[in-house]
């Protein structure tokens, strides 16, 4: 019986991850202080990014479809049809793969040692350095064959914007971190910018995969892989592929051994096969409640909600509250046609997070009229009986209607026109929430008569 191997369907997802606070390798390899590009790039700031990430063995299999070579593997969502899977894998694959298997993958000997493993794992949570102390549920696994790589390569294709497109990206040193590799020797990155009309050409890729050290008898083999690779980025509207490692297997063929792909949240509508995919147990419960009342939401780890249309006063609110000694606990764009219900949501999500302490709604009313918003703020408070403090900046169309709609509400919402006042005042509110937290005393808000 030949071996199969066994990774959690967990811990693809993690890989894949790109939603918070994450830069994917091969933008870290662009853009890094290693300098690949001289001074072309700009050093790269930890930021927020709205990608989907799919399962590993999902992205194998879009690449399995795309004619590239993959490692044969199977699902399983119980210890019973691992076992399964794991017997049928083992009858599939050749004798070599008895070979050791590096981690993160778990080598297996036997069908009941996959029946074994497995069972241990679905249906808990997996703690590991990208979970995070709250873990994350196992609900299948990933058995696939066991291939014996001659040598393990680097290979990506991200969206680079200094070049105004996408960017090949590869090294002979792959199985490994490549921001260690391109910090150490930077030297051992290739990249070739795409031009993203003409689209790749063969002689391209052919010259990175000779410049990755793939053998001449396998260079035309490793740029067709590249080439399928890239006709499947555009394809699905990627904003990174990586594969890591790329290998010349000990058969003498090129193969992919694990596939990383990220999708541009924005392309949803044109990629429903994909984004049906999305595994909402993987994610935060507050990002699938964003995206059923369509708000752009991503949480953060401060104590002052905030709540805004439009993306730059987002960001910019949430800048003059970090001006002013606060922590703001999310991003939160409403957008521009916001309902009274979609603010409602808005609040929802805001206050789903205990950590918050205190609220800041910053409107600027262009296409969005401020009485919406008011109607919003006004029925959340009520519905959600909301203790908190609530400061509300509102500028622009029907903002005299909107105040009057505050001013006659029996609801303790702080107005507030300027908006570094507010940021102070909401900053200031959060302080002493926080203080009485912290001595165990109720307080409550007066409005001034």
């Amino acid at each position: 019986m030949a071996t199969s191997l066994i990774c959690s369907r967990l811990t693809a997802s993690l890989r894949n991850s790109g939603a918070r606070n994450t830069i994917s390798s091969a933008s870290k390899v662009l853009g890094g202080s290693s300098g690949l590009f001289g001074g072309h790039v700009s050093q790269p700031q930890q930021q927020q990014q709205r990608n989907l990430s799919l399962h590993e063995y999902m992205s194998i299999g879009l690449l399995k479809e795309a004619g590239i070579s993959v490692p044969a593997g199977l699902v399983a969502s119980s210890s019973e049809e691992a076992y399964a899977v794991a017997k049928q894998i083992g009858e599939l694959s050749n004798p070599r793969s008895r070979e050791p298997c590096l981690m993160p993958l778990l080598l297996l000997s036997s069908p009941e040692e996959a029946r074994d493993i497995s069972s241990q794992m679905i249906g808990r949570k997996l703690y590991t350095k990208q979970t995070g102390e709250a873990g994350r549920i196992c609900n299948q696994v990933f058995i696939c064959e066991r291939r014996y790589p001659r040598r393990e390569y680097y290979f990506a294709i991200t969206m680079e914007r200094s070049y105004q497109g996408p960017v090949l990206i590869g090294s002979s040193q792959g199985g490994v971190n490549i921001e260690d590799v391109a910090a150490e020797n930077p030297d051992a990155i290739v990249k070739e910018p795409i031009d993203i009309v003409e689209g790749i050409k063969m002689e391209q890729a052919i010259k990175v995969a000779q410049k990755m050290g793939f053998p001449p008898a396998l260079v035309n083999e490793a740029a067709e892989n590249m080439v399928k690779l890239y006709n499947l980025f555009i394809k699905y509207d990627a904003s990174m592929v990586e594969i890591n490692p790329m290998v010349e297997d000990s058969s003498g063929i090129v193969m992919c051994m694990d596939a990383k792909i990220n999708f541009d949240s924005n392309a949803a509508y044109r990629q429903k096969k994909v984004f049906d995919m999305q595994d909402w147990t993987q994610e935060d419960p507050r990002d699938r409640q964003a995206a059923k009342a369509d708000l752009n939401y991503i949480g953060l780890d401060g104590t002052i909600g905030c709540l805004v249309n439009g993306a730059g006063l987002a960001m910019a609110t949430m800048d003059i509250i970090k001006l002013h000694g606060g922590t703001p606990a999310n991003f939160l764009d409403v957008g521009g046609g916001a309902t009274a219900h979609q603010v409602t949501e808005a609040f929802k999500l805001i206050t789903s997070d205990r950590k918050v302490q205190a609220i800041l709604v910053n409107i600027f009313g262009g296409i969005m009229r401020c009485d919406v918003i008011a109607q919003g703020i006004i029925m959340a408070v009520r519905d959600l009986d909301l203790k908190i403090p609530i400061v509300v900046r509102l500028q622009g169309t029907r903002v005299d209607d909107a105040k009057a709609l505050i001013a006659a509400s029996p609801l303790k919402i702080l107005a507030c026109d300027d908006l570094d006042e507010a940021a102070k005042m909401v900053v200031k509110l959060s302080e002493i929430v926080s203080l009485a937290k912290e001595a165990q005393v109720d307080i409550t808000f007066q409005l001034p008569i």
